[in-house]
């Protein structure tokens, strides 16, 4: 049971970052959608390096330097694999296209005007809002943000349909629904990182929660977005709801930060 687990890991370790893992551990397609009960654990993984790259260089570089340090470590660490699906959730919704139009957009590798200004202004609020934030504030942040955001994604794995061809899906397990075992998992991650960070700073809590809400209400506003436009979810709006929900948890702590 706890090699099976340890293997879901590490697939869902490959799967989201550019970390190799051993080939013995192999590989099933049905091991993919298993492994989603993970993503908010490799989440945790990615904001603790980028929480860690943030306050070792905040104590050699001025904080804006400091912090452009951290945001591309995480995008080196993942491939730039959410905000690709940002930008093509954007290039393909922004308009008054049709949903077959839209479906269309999102397969294109090119980028487009609505693709580019999404990008930009998430990554901008995000790396304005990291900035405004303390340092000891801005580590919890950055941890809580990135495993809560891909939790958010996991819940939309569980409750809606493939809005696209599942057959022609570049990760087809993931156009299935994960069981309701599963995303009490990943939910199960959130709850250890917001325990140990209110452990570790128990006047925390309160932010912990804000930003939990937060994240709460921009999934289900994602999820009424797309379902609106789509029908279901696609790997890229997976991408962008994680994106998003993280933009609204740091602004909620900065939010709290600044009363």
């Amino acid at each position: 049971m706890i090699l099976h687990e340890l293997r879901l890991f590490l697939i869902a370790l490959q799967f989201l970052t550019r970390l190799p893992v051993p080939a013995r551990v192999g590989f099933d397609p049905q091991w993919l959608n298993e492994s989603a009960r993970h993503f908010p654990l490799v989440g945790a993984c990615v904001g603790m390096l980028a929480a860690g790259v943030l306050w070792v260089a905040g104590w050699v570089f001025p904080a804006e330097v400091a912090l452009g340090l951290s945001m591309a470590a995480t995008v080196l660490l993942t491939g730039a694999f959410h905000e690709d699906g940002l930008a093509d959730t954007c290039d393909a919704l922004g308009g008054t296209v049709s949903r077959e139009r839209a479906l269309e957009i999102m397969k294109d590798s090119r980028i487009g005007s609505y693709g580019a200004v999404g990008l930009l202004l998430v990554l901008g609020l995000k790396a304005a809002a990291l900035a405004a934030l303390p340092l000891e504030w801005a580590v919890p942040a950055l941890v809580l943000g990135h495993t809560a955001s891909r939790a958010a994604a996991v819940s939309l794995i569980r409750f809606m349909p493939y809005a696209g061809d599942v057959d022609l899906a570049k990760a087809k397990p993931l156009a299935r629904r994960i069981s309701t075992a599963g995303l009490l998992v990943a939910f199960g991650w959130v709850a250890l990182v917001c325990g140990l960070i209110v452990a570790c700073s128990p006047g925390s809590w309160v932010a912990v929660l804000l930003a939990l809400a937060l994240a709460g209400v921009g999934t289900l506003a994602c999820a009424r977005w797309f379902r609106r436009r789509l029908g279901g979810i696609t790997g890229d709006t997976l991408g962008a709801t994680q994106q998003l929900t993280e933009l609204l948890m740091l602004l909620g702590w900065l939010a709290w930060a600044g009363r």
